[in-house]
């Protein structure tokens, strides 16, 4: 009797754990919280958001040429997809899902760049937990058999080595050469195009072509278009607006069982990924905070969660294309280490606060200063 008094007091806590938790309906006015009851100081709440909006990123507002100018190092690079000029600085804090704070155009449809990835490494999630793939430690090849992932090298890839940027695959995709990608500033490029490949597994190496590897791969396995998958099993479930798109580039079409499609990219650093409002990106960082459970549906499973923000062997700050404030290079300094984030070219970002149940979404922040951004935000709480 005593042992069933105990379940159901557990239950009942749980029960009203998750309750705590606002999920706001589509279309409907956010649900707002006062800082102080959020335990928020108000004060220093004021100076975090008049520090994002005084420190804009810096690059031009028309994207075309932020991008051609931020990427000029790269040989052969050009813009192949869509781009759109950009808003001001703008973002949300929530607080439970409640929101506490909010500036500039949180509806503003704007490019996200590589806060795309976060999306993408979700779509391999929910194959994994609709036994579309066995395993991430599967190699790819055994799903895509098409040459992609032929010869000795290639071969040896998993799908756990493209989702956390370390697979070094090597060769040529919808016109992106995997060598010329984010080049090393030190060495000539001969050095770099002809240097033998690392083994998949042991050097992370941040490159498109191969982010885009793995949503080409990703299109064979649900056999239709990325962006349909992610709004039927994930946008629409959360309360998502209809006005976010997804784009590939621009010759980037595959046939699948006789249907063309479009292969959608997982950054925009030659234009596509992502478009998307500060307000959708919200509820999408808000289905993370609660462990992939929306207002009592499991949309995600918990453990695919877990796997995700796992540090990974060769780069202790980044798990399956998030990043992860863990002490290493990319650690910002007086914020927890158990924070995650998307983050994307021009500072787009959705930051994940388990210990204080925070979501928060800025974009146009100048990327440098996102660390000292939190940490403000931090000594708010």
């Amino acid at each position: 009797m005593k042992k069933l008094s105990i379940l159901f007091i557990c239950a009942t806590f749980f029960q009203l754990s998750a309750q705590e938790y606002y999920f706001p309906e589509r279309n409907t006015q956010w649900q707002e919280t006062a800082a102080k009851e959020a335990g928020i100081n108000p004060n220093i709440l004021n100076e975090v958001i008049a520090f994002a909006k005084a420190n804009e990123y810096s690059g031009s507002r028309d994207l075309r040429i932020a991008i051609l100018e931020g990427f000029k190092r790269e040989p052969f690079h050009e813009i192949l997809g869509p781009t759109k000029k950009r808003g001001g600085p703008a973002g949300m804090i929530l607080k439970n899902g409640k929101l506490v704070a909010q500036w500039g155009d949180t509806k503003r449809v704007d490019m996200t760049f590589s806060v795309t990835k976060s999306f993408l490494s979700t779509v391999a999630g929910l194959a994994i937990d609709k036994k579309l793939i066995a395993t991430v430690d599967d190699t790819v090849g055994r799903y895509v058999w098409d040459g992609t992932f032929n010869g000795q090298h290639n071969s040896q890839i998993t799908w756990r080595h493209l989702l956390q940027q370390n697979s070094a695959w090597q060769g040529i995709l919808w016109g992106g050469k995997d060598w010329a990608d984010r080049p090393p500033r030190e060495g000539g490029l001969d050095d770099w195009q002809y240097a033998s490949p690392k083994t998949p597994g042991t050097v992370m190496e941040y490159n498109d072509v191969r982010v885009n590897v793995l949503s080409y791969s990703l299109l064979q396995v649900w056999r239709k278009p990325l962006p349909q998958v992610l709004k039927e099993e994930l946008m629409d479930k959360i309360g998502a607006s209809t006005t976010w798109r997804w784009h590939g580039y621009k010759d980037a079409w595959a046939e699948v069982d006789g249907i063309k499609m479009k292969s959608v990219t997982g950054g925009g650093h030659s234009g596509a990924g992502i478009f998307i409002s500060a307000e959708d990106m919200a509820r999408f960082g808000l289905l993370f905070l609660n462990d992939g459970v929306w207002n009592n549906e499991r949309l995600l499973s918990s453990q695919w969660i877990q796997d995700a923000i796992e540090p990974s062997t060769p780069n202790v700050n980044y798990g399956f294309m998030w990043w992860l404030n863990k002490q290493g290079p990319r650690h910002w300094k007086g914020v927890g280490e158990d924070v995650y984030y998307a983050a994307g070219f021009g500072g787009n970002f959705i930051i994940i606060d388990r210990t204080h149940d925070l979501v928060v979404v800025t974009r146009w922040l100048e990327p440098s200063k996102v660390g000292e951004f939190m940490e403000k935000l931090s000594k708010a709480l």
